[in-house]
């Protein structure tokens, strides 16, 4: 479907999606059906894409990991989601790729030898507290508090969408540890952690959901936990401007991601219109059937070009907030308008899940809603490419 694209890929990142790919094809349509279906974590697919040391594609190389950059990581993220595996299978592995990369960044040398071997090798499992019911994307405005103590903190408060925090032996959290009108700015005064999770203080409720049900988001509450000072990450007061430092590259995996989920729902659709026989001949030689299918494919294609110019500009050290947020929005709308066609396209059999294009559908609201919105898209372009007055 995609081969134009693919022709274009340097041998390397070509045998990186071609390594990917052989492995995403021991995992069939059945087992993200069942996964889906029942809501079991898709264990045995993640331990196979970390015995291949995938978890480690961008961790220094120095704490087992490959050291490669965003581009690799985002071919290797589209080639995941591409294989059928959607955001079922991407998002069971997601947050490892560049999650841990404030701790890489900020965190001491004995944190970084500590901690980012066991994630490379799946020892530990993290998740990332940071959204709360009441903030929002208004993370100046959450409510979470760190108390010092006499050996570290106390943490309070609840943090909500909370992916795989029903596996987490760990946490990455930002709180604030300095009240609010105590600072300068709102930006000031958070603090970011990476601490034990533990469950005697912690507890995590899945949220039902619309889509990727294998991989459950939550409800956390946490009541006291105690972090020592060594689980601080950096300093103390700069943890929002830690946490900026992951924004774009998850942008571009959630772009590359999406738009590898259109393109395996593409893929089902163009098979589909070639074998469904009405009227004496395949619907796909209908140009009602064939047109919104050929528009799927450039949109899906142009999408990825941004998704890849924002990780080249990642990887070379150059400003790419706007492409880097662009290519979270196009992939998103283009992802869910091949999904969306994917199931107008089989018709009927769209809604059965033996086609499973209808779990592609669900599962790309995810892209179009996470980790921004397309609003606050649009309001970054607006103020930083255009230079037009803030809206809020």
């Amino acid at each position: 479907m995609s081969g134009h694209a693919r022709q274009s890929l340097p041998d390397d990142l070509e045998t990186i999606r071609e390594s990917v790919a052989r492995v995403c094809a021991r995992f069939d349509a059945g087992y993200w059906r069942q996964t889906d279906e029942s809501g079991q974590f898709p264990q045995t697919f993640l331990d196979a894409m970390t015995g291949g040391g995938w978890l480690g594609t961008a961790m220094p190389v120095e704490f087992g990991g490959s050291g490669l950059g965003l581009t690799e990581a985002a071919v290797m993220m589209q080639a995941v989601a591409e294989s059928g595996a959607g955001f079922s299978g991407a998002s069971a592995m997601h947050l490892n790729i560049f999650g841990p990369m404030p701790l890489v960044k900020f965190g001491s040398e004995e944190q970084k030898r500590r901690h980012i071997p066991r994630l490379i090798s799946g020892e530990d499992r993290m998740c990332f507290g940071v959204t709360e019911p009441d903030a929002g994307l208004d993370t100046t405005n959450l409510s979470t508090r760190a108390e010092r103590t006499n050996t570290g903190y106390v943490i309070s408060g609840r943090k909500m969408w909370t992916s795989n925090a029903q596996q987490a032996s760990k946490i990455l959290i930002i709180a604030r540890t300095t009240p609010k009108d105590q600072v300068r700015r709102p930006t000031e005064g958070l603090s970011l952690f990476y601490a034990d999770f533990d469950r005697s203080k912690i507890d995590a409720r899945p949220i039902p959901k619309m889509g990727r049900k294998a991989v459950e988001s939550n409800a956390v509450f946490i009541d006291g936990l105690e972090v020592p000072a060594e689980d601080l990450v950096g300093d103390e007061g700069k943890g929002f401007y830690y946490l900026l430092e992951g924004l774009n590259p998850e942008r571009v995996l959630i772009g590359a991601e999406a738009v590898g989920l259109g393109r395996a729902a593409l893929a089902r659709a163009a098979n589909y219109a070639k074998e469904r026989v009405v009227f004496g001949r395949p619907i796909g030689q209908n140009q009602g059937v064939a047109h919104p299918l050929a528009r799927c494919w450039m949109e899906l294609e142009a999408a990825n070009l941004m998704v890849f110019k924002a990780a080249s500009l990642h990887d070379v050290g150059q400003e790419c907030g706007a492409e880097a947020n662009a290519a979270k929005y196009l992939g998103g709308e283009a992802g869910f308008r091949a999904c969306e066609t994917a199931v107008m396209t089989h018709g009927g059999m769209g809604y059965a899940k033996e086609f499973d294009v209808e779990r592609y559908m669900r599962e790309s609201m995810i892209a179009r809603l996470a980790p921004v919105s397309r609003e606050m898209i649009f309001n970054y372009i607006a103020e930083r490419v255009l230079g037009l007055p803030k809206s809020y």
